[in-house]
């Protein structure tokens, strides 16, 4: 079986802060982490890695040259090849460009590590929260997809997905090739070991430039981006209030209504 897993290097999002005068983030002096979706989509794979002997797991990111140390850090958790694909004309991407970017890109990484069987993707970046890149590689590449999975298994010829619903959980089975994207989960992804670390800081990251698979920059970058962000900004705190009191349900709720009265509101 072969599983590729897309992931992405983020800003940890416990230290952002955004600029007064621009409205902007600033990435400047702030930590980077793999987005924690993506490594749900790791652990997702890597389990099932655990359970049977003849699953690859090959891991891909879309990102500046610092992003090579996200895919280590994947290396070192069940990841056996890691793909950069990094250039200039790729900068400024928005979800519609970089889905068509990696989807160009996963052609070429086939041509040399055969058909993935399936692609798990983290369900959406911290950074952006739009849920959109994973179901739309599965569209350019023209196959089927399951959503919010939080655990899966593998048959010869599907692979059955728990996902999370609004009003609980379902299975969905879905054949060979397909995309699952995943969810928080009940448990947390695996912490590397030490000896899993020191032989992933070893291993060859592979980078993909632009000149290195088939691709029509008029659809990447800035040029292939519908999307414009307009203004980025921390919502303003809510202060005030008043603290409805009461010794039991019964005198909570009659506080409550005369506290409405009072203002009018009933």
């Amino acid at each position: 079986m072969n599983f590729l897993v897309c992931v992405k290097q983020v800003p940890d999002t416990t230290e952002i802060r955004i600029d007064p005068e621009t409205n902007t983030l600033i990435r400047k002096g702030v930590p980077s982490i793999v987005n924690p979706f993506d490594g749900y989509a790791l652990e997702m794979a890597a389990r099932i890695k655990d359970a049977r002997d003849d699953v690859k797991i090959v891991v891909v990111s879309m990102g500046p040259d610092q992003a090579k140390e996200a895919l280590k850090n994947c290396l070192a958790v069940g990841g056996d090849e890691a793909y950069l694909v990094s250039g200039r004309k790729f900068g400024g991407s928005d979800t519609l460009a970089t889905s068509y970017v990696l989807a160009c890109a996963i052609k070429k990484i086939e041509e040399i590590e055969g058909k993935f069987h399936v692609i798990f993707c983290g369900k959406q970046a911290i950074d952006g929260d739009t849920a959109q890149v994973g179901p739309e590689l599965a569209e350019h590449l023209g196959i089927p997809q399951i959503t919010y999975g939080l655990t899966a298994e593998m048959t010869d010829d599907e692979i059955q997905v728990t996902r999370e619903t609004e009003d609980g959980q379902e299975i969905l089975g879905a054949s060979f090739p397909c995309l699952v994207t995943a969810t928080k989960p009940s448990f947390d992804p695996r912490l590397p070991k030490i000896k899993d670390k020191l032989a992933a800081r070893k291993k060859e990251i592979h980078v993909l430039g632009e000149e290195d698979f088939d691709i029509d920059f008029a659809k990447c970058g800035l040029k292939g981006s519908p999307t414009n962000v307009k203004k980025t900004f921390v919502p303003p705190v809510k202060t005030g209030g008043e603290m409805i009191t009461g010794e039991s349900p019964e005198e909570l709720a009659a506080n409550l209504a005369a506290a409405l009265d009072k203002e009018g509101l009933l």
